[in-house]
């Protein structure tokens, strides 16, 4: 389109080649309307995508800062918390806001935490939240943030938090306990109940992350699957945390923070009055909030309602079923824990279980690879039920592929692999040290070693020494977001 991409061009573009070349550009995305991507999108047809476009375009220019402003969106705001207040349990006391993903839900549940104990606990100078290793790294991102200490604590062997464990890390310092609902590694529900009643005992916060689960979990429950307590109706939970644009079907970036009363929730507002500009005040992270998510939350609940949104669940969870039995089924393979909803991690003790994920991706599939222990994640969204059998039979051919891989190919097929996708996302200028240091540490390594992935949230790495893969992952970001040279 014009000689230097890195420059604003001169005169504008005609809109026709314009949206061709983005068209060209979205060539080299994942196509996950076919159901072969098991994360990110949560797609559930054409029909409910096309009530989502419409309702965010309604408010494609509206800014949710000023509500005064733009009634209409406090007011499905409001509504769209207070439906999913009702979903999880809450009463008429309960509030919370809308924002924009569910790193930003979290953040505000421990920065409301962290507010919360300035008051009530101003002897804690330095605080501390409990959580289990599973928990999600945005409350390690929230740690960081907000100078809260992480105390991470053990998981048991069906791979929920470890109530006893959990019980042992509070100290006088701690501020807030976290369970998950379900956490997103295994797809299991800790023992929310049990937890959150150690931290009322204690006189601390108890947040439930159900970021994944909060608009899926109520109606697998409704279907009769079982489900374990986890929300307003615990005792002791103070906050929870829910996605729309994952199992609510909104478009991103739709989450809503929920907490049992006002009172808390005022620990999450800024105000500052003393700005020339005016008064000065936010609910959440953001400032200029976008409307098209708000919108599009509202429509969407109210389009599907309860009885589309059970329909749905009961769809994914007879995929759910049929991929489960399948996996089992494949000599080497199986399924961590008891999964209480649609999302699953794949293990194997006889495979390589990365590999079997290289295989995979070679037939067109996209499976996110995880760690301790080495996994593949699944979630299981609607449109996987029209792709189900295509992907077991295909599991079983790649298990059988890396039954047959030696330690040698195991090392060549990682840095092709590697060399692919710095290629896609990194400048050329980057690819060669890039690859030069990973040949150069793969080379070190020795016999089985050689052959192992690293699995890191969003992206894989491929050595095996973690601080030469901190540095490598570091680099890797810094490349991903600057200017491409084309």
């Amino acid at each position: 389109m014009t000689a230097n991409p890195h420059r604003l061009p001169e005169k504008g573009i005609p809109k026709d080649e314009v949206l061709a070349a983005m068209r060209t550009l979205r060539e080299r995305d994942v196509k996950w309307q076919d159901g072969r991507l098991f994360s990110l999108i949560y797609y559930a047809g054409e029909e409910i995508t096309d009530v989502l476009k419409e309702a965010a375009l309604l408010f494609f220019s509206e800014n949710g800062l000023n509500p005064s402003v733009f009634p209409s969106l406090r007011q499905m705001e409001t509504e769209v918390v207070a439906i999913s207040a009702d979903l999880l349990g809450g009463d008429a006391q309960t509030v919370g806001n809308m924002t924009s993903g569910g790193t930003e839900s979290i953040l505000l549940a421990v920065k409301t935490a962290r507010e919360w104990a300035r008051v009530h606990r101003p002897d804690i100078r330095e605080p501390e939240m409990v959580l289990p290793m599973t928990a999600h790294p945005a409350f390690e991102k929230a740690a960081h943030y907000f100078d809260v200490r992480p105390v991470r604590t053990a998981i048991g062997p069906d791979f929920r938090a470890d109530v006893e464990a959990a019980r042992a890390a509070i100290t006088p310092r701690t501020i807030l306990m976290v369970g998950s609902a379900p956490c997103y590694p295994f797809g299991v529900v800790d023992p929310i109940a049990e937890m959150a009643a150690i931290a009322q005992e204690r006189g601390i916060l108890f947040h439930v992350d159900a970021c994944v689960g909060g608009f899926m979990l109520p109606f697998v429950r409704k279907l009769g699957y079982p489900v374990p307590d986890f929300d307003f109706r615990v005792p002791g939970v103070t906050s929870i945390s829910a996605d729309l644009h994952k199992y609510g079907y909104c478009v991103k970036g739709a989450s809503v923070i929920l907490y049992r009363d006002a009172a808390l929730r005022r620990h999450q507002f800024f105000a500052y009055t003393d700005w020339p500009g005016g008064i000065y005040a936010s609910p959440t992270m953001a400032g200029t909030r976008p409307s098209g998510p708000i919108a599009a939350a509202w429509a969407i609940l109210h389009y599907l309602g309860e009885e589309g949104y059970l329909a749905l669940a009961a769809l994914v969870m007879d995929t759910v079923g049929k991929i489960r039995a399948g996996v089992e089924a494949i000599p080497g393979l199986r399924v961590l824990g008891e999964p209480h909803m649609s999302i699953m991690a794949l293990a194997s003790d006889t495979l390589n279980i990365y590999e079997v994920g290289d295989e995979m991706a070679l037939r067109g599939w996209h499976l996110d690879r995880q760690q301790f222990p080495p996994t593949l994640h699944v979630t299981v969204m609607p449109v996987h039920a029209e792709v189900a059998d295509a992907f077991l039979r295909d599991l079983a051919e790649a298990a059988d592929a890396a039954r047959r891989l030696t330690p040698a190919k195991v090392r060549d097929r990682l840095l092709v692999g590697l060399a692919d996708t710095a290629a896609r996302v990194l400048p050329q200028a980057w690819v060669s040290s890039l690859m030069a240091r990973a040949s150069a540490l793969l080379g070190k390594s020795a016999g089985s070693a050689a052959g192992r992935s690293a699995a890191m949230y969003g992206m894989m790495g491929t050595l095996p020494n973690r601080g030469d893969l901190r540095e490598l992952v570091l680099d890797v970001l810094d490349g991903l977001t600057r200017p491409q040279e084309r």
